[in-house]
């Protein structure tokens, strides 16, 4: 019913102790940025870069598992790939997976 005389001593400076309680919240972003989200940027970075790349005669793998060749590139984003002989399909940009080939640019 009375305060105590050791809670009433407790209730002094706690500058250094907010610092120090969140630290392991600051440790623990500081981990998840370098483990997680820079990487996934720099691969993106990457992924990017190859679709800017691509011209016509590169073979490409679609993120849907088709093999073709670019026949067409359009200034839209669109890209026409042949995957059979006389088949082609129009695919956007972004669904290319990998570059399994790429030409050399023409003297």
């Amino acid at each position: 019913m009375f305060v105590t005389p050791a809670f009433a001593q407790a209730a002094g400076g706690g500058g250094a102790a907010a610092i120090t309680s969140f630290m392991p919240l600051i440790l623990i972003f500081g981990i998840m940025y370098f483990l997680l989200i820079r990487p996934q940027q720099k691969k993106l970075k990457e992924h990017k870069a190859m679709v800017e790349a691509l011209r016509r005669g590169d073979q490409v793998l679609t993120q849907g598992g088709i093999i073709g060749k670019v026949t067409k590139v359009n200034e839209d984003g669109i890209l026409e790939v042949e995957i059979a002989d006389g088949v082609r399909v129009r695919t956007p940009r972004s669904t290319i997976a990998q570059v399994m080939s790429k030409t050399e640019p023409a003297a």
